[in-house]
Parts: structure tokens; C-alpha cells; sequence
């Protein structure tokens, strides 16, 4: 029997809405939460803490370097009404 691979995010998102001109932020799928919606509009939702991880990583930038560059280039960029959801995750104090 052989195992299927799980799809990319990427992947994952496009088989959720096949027939939508979804809009991906380049160099980021691993930051990919999944698919939200704007009006009846699907489009990929992305945690903002993956992707500024991802910039400190891959890019050395310091934190504040990597949340300057994120609010400006990535947040800050609206490409239509397919633009991606940013999703900054709380959690709860705990005891």
C-alpha cells in the first residue's frame, strides 16, 4: 500500500477553492495557515509569526528589522481583494 504524501500549504489552499485566483506571498508557505474569507472572497490567511521567524532565519534580520520589513512589504501591500490575511495568534496567560 502506498502512502500519499500530504499536499503543500500551497497545494492545500488551491484544492480548497479550485475555480479562485488565490494570491500567495512569495517565499512563505510555511507560514500558510489556510484559506479565509473577505466578503465571500477566499483568500490565504498566514501567521504573522511564521513569516517574521522566517525573516530573522533565512534573512539575519534582527527582530525589529524583520517586523519593519513586514509592515511595510508584506503587510503593508494590497494587491486586490484577493490580498492574504496576516494573523497575529494569541495565547492566553496561563498560570
Amino acid at each position: 500500500m502506498s502512502r500519499r504524501k500530504n499536499p503543500s500549504p500551497r497545494k492545500y489552499c488551491v484544492e480548497l477553492a479550485p475555480d479562485e485566483p488565490l494570491v500567495f506571498a512569495a517565499g512563505y508557505d510555511e507560514a500558510i495557515l489556510g484559506i479565509a474569507w473577505r466578503e465571500g472572497v477566499p483568500v490565504v490567511a498566514y501567521s504573522t509569526n511564521a513569516i517574521l521567524a522566517t525573516l530573522c532565519r533565512r534573512d539575519r534580520m534582527k527582530r525589529d528589522e524583520a517586523q519593519e520589513f513586514f509592515d511595510f512589504n508584506i503587510l503593508g501591500a494590497w494587491v486586490g481583494e484577493q490580498t492574504p490575511f496576516f494573523v497575529q495568534l494569541i495565547t492566553p496567560n496561563r498560570p
